[in-house]
């Protein structure tokens, strides 16, 4: 008659016939554990943070290059029609300014539903 443990080796690869200890076994399994949370939970938010923190700092870097690009058609806008619109018509600059704006919320509107290229 076989005997019933013999069904489950629990011999350590590469120790030849040696059988492992439930010490051992226990460490292992902790040991695989730990690594696969570590390849489910941390890894995945390593890589979230990156993507967040550089998504924040690109739309940071958009939104003050668009207000300095208003700033600019503004100043342009008053330097070079300035002696044409005084008085009541001051404000027209300010509306291409406006314009400028618009047109970039407007492209980036249109890229919201759009995925990458």
């Amino acid at each position: 008659m076989e005997n019933p443990t013999s069904r489950f080796n629990m011999s350590l690869p590469g120790r030849g016939d040696k059988e492992a200890s439930f010490g051992t076994l226990g460490g292992e399994f902790k040991d695989l554990v730990v690594a696969y949370a570590k390849q489910e939970t941390i890894d995945p938010l390593k890589v979230i943070v990156r993507f967040v923190v550089w998504g924040i700092l690109g739309a940071l870097m958009l939104g003050l290059g668009v207000a300095l690009m208003t700033l600019a058609i503004l100043r342009l806008l008053q330097g070079e029609l300035g002696g044409h619109l005084s008085g009541p018509l001051t404000w027209v600059p300010y509306v291409g300014g406006l314009l400028f704006v618009a047109v970039v919320a407007g492209l980036a509107v249109s890229r919201i539903g759009k995925g990458p290229r």
